[in-house]
């Protein structure tokens, strides 16, 4: 298996880098929705791009690296059961007690044993998190809605997708640091010299760097539709999980004071990371690789 990545995911992963560096947060949408994005796991056939879980990891990263805020990860895997929303017309949000992007969404994915439902939300209200950008809420689903899919393989996807922005978030907030301890001086010197911030900082890259390849061997082994897949997405989840969490403790750390507040940009990253990483349970998927492995 070889992880590294082929000229044309380069390629598509800097396209979609250099689109969210330069569009205005309202425009996110508008602006995905013309590169044909939400089609991405859609065959062609079908008018979708025909590409694969392993191709969507480097993308799926960029969402995290800017924060995105709008269903977009959701939406790419609701288009995958139904074409129909590989427009970008209608925004999904995924169905749980807290509906992350309950507030704007068009449609709900249910995820229930044996089917996956795309529906209306009803009765929703708001709902504060401590990531006020992903515009929770409570939601009911309406009835009926069920549609053709595999249940374990669309929540597969999702923890996925979970996971490869966990790792994005990582790097950014990695990115950040360094950036600001290379010019906050204290004693006369840059405070990116101090042991202790070093230390901080390559334990931080090391987490993020170990579960980057995790997270795109988990997409291969989806691509390939591996019968070990749902435990490599386990691992990932919970290696990209640990990452961000242990990230953005080191980040706010290295950066004192001004870590904690909204002036600065380092909130952002972080509030999601903790946000998206509470999506993960961290003891079903240990006790999902501890079955597998007959332990």
């Amino acid at each position: 298996m070889d992880l590294s990545l082929t000229a044309d995911q380069v390629a598509f992963r800097d396209a979609l880098r250099e689109l969210l560096a330069g569009t205005p947060p309202e425009r996110v949408w508008e602006r995905l929705a013309g590169t044909g994005l939400f089609g991405l796991l859609v065959e062609s056939s079908a008018g979708g791009l025909g590409l694969t879980e392993v191709d969507a990891v480097p993308l799926l990263e960029q969402l995290g690296y800017f924060a995105v805020a709008e269903p977009v990860s959701e939406t790419i895997v609701a288009a995958a059961l139904d074409a129909a929303l590989a427009s970008g017309g209608a925004r999904v949000a995924v169905w749980a007690d807290v509906v992350h992007y309950g507030q704007d969404a068009d449609r709900l994915l249910v995820l229930e044993p044996a089917a996956v439902r795309l529906v209306e939300p009803r009765d929703r209200s708001e709902v504060s998190t401590v990531d006020n950008t992903l515009r929770a809420a409570h939601a009911v689903p309406a009835p009926g809605g069920e549609v053709a899919g595999d249940p374990g393989l669309t929540r597969d996807r999702l923890r996925l997708a979970t996971a490869a922005q966990l790792v994005g978030l990582g790097r950014r907030m990695v990115d950040l640091t360094t950036g600001y301890v290379k010019t906050r001086y204290q004693f006369g010197v840059p405070v990116g010299s101090f042991q202790a911030v070093k230390h901080h900082l390559a334990d931080a890259l090391l987490d993020v760097e170990f579960a980057a390849p995790a997270v795109l061997a988990a997409g291969w082994a989806l691509a390939c539709r591996q019968p070990d897949a749902p435990r490599s997405v386990s691992m990932a989840a919970l290696l990209a999980a640990e990452a961000a969490t242990r990230t953005a403790r080191a980040a706010i750390q290295c950066h004192g004071a001004i870590g904690y507040t909204v002036e600065y940009e380092l909130h952002r990253f972080a509030k999601r990371a903790w946000a998206l990483a509470a999506t993960i349970d961290i003891d079903e998927h240990l006790d999902h690789i501890a079955e597998s492995l007959s332990l």
